[in-house]
């Protein structure tokens, strides 16, 4: 029997995508990490499928818009796609830390929704992030496999549930063949 899923690298974006600014909006204030297209170029030729899951609760606070957010997120899909990479989607969660929603990571939801959307095959599937919340999102949505990177927040890596703990996505290339 024939595996039509796809398999996916999750991504989430701040901290992992771009340095971690605090409520990035603005394209000018936006800077890729070092090594994330030589990245991602290595998980396509792996096989793998490439999705964005990024809690933006900016936009529940008021800093920026709905539109700020989908017109950022315009101009990073462009600069990937100069380098060859191909983003199968994004999803992004507006709400802030108190919401009940079940978008925001640690929620599974948005994996949810992407194995739903994309018919992913999420065991032989990856979550990269810079929180314990991305890691525990995956663990939520059947990943077991995720690395947390310190290029974003501080890690607890005595605490944390990821298989590896990465300096950055940079590093990743040697985990995930």
């Amino acid at each position: 029997m024939r595996n039509d899923k796809q398999k996916v690298v999750f991504l989430d974006r701040d901290g992992v995508i771009n340095k971690e600014v605090g409520y990035l909006h603005k394209s000018e204030d936006f800077e890729f990490i070092d090594g994330v297209f030589t990245a991602c170029k290595h998980f396509q030729a792996q096989g793998y499928k490439l999705i964005i899951v990024t809690n933006q609760s900016g936009i529940a606070r008021g800093y920026y818009q709905k539109e700020d957010f989908h017109k950022l997120t315009q101009w990073m899909l462009v600069q990937f796609c100069n380098q060859g990479i191909d983003i199968l989607d994004v999803f992004f969660c507006p709400h802030g830390p108190e919401s009940s929603c079940t978008c925001r990571k640690p929620q599974p939801g948005m994996l949810l929704e992407a194995r739903d959307k994309f018919n992913i095959d999420m065991e032989n599937s990856w979550m990269i992030g810079d929180k314990e919340a991305d890691i525990s999102a995956a663990n939520a949505a059947g990943i077991s496999s995720s690395i947390l990177v310190k290029s974003g927040h501080q890690v607890d890596e005595v605490n944390s549930s990821a298989k590896f703990i990465l300096k950055s996505i940079k590093d990743s290339i040697q985990i995930i063949t």
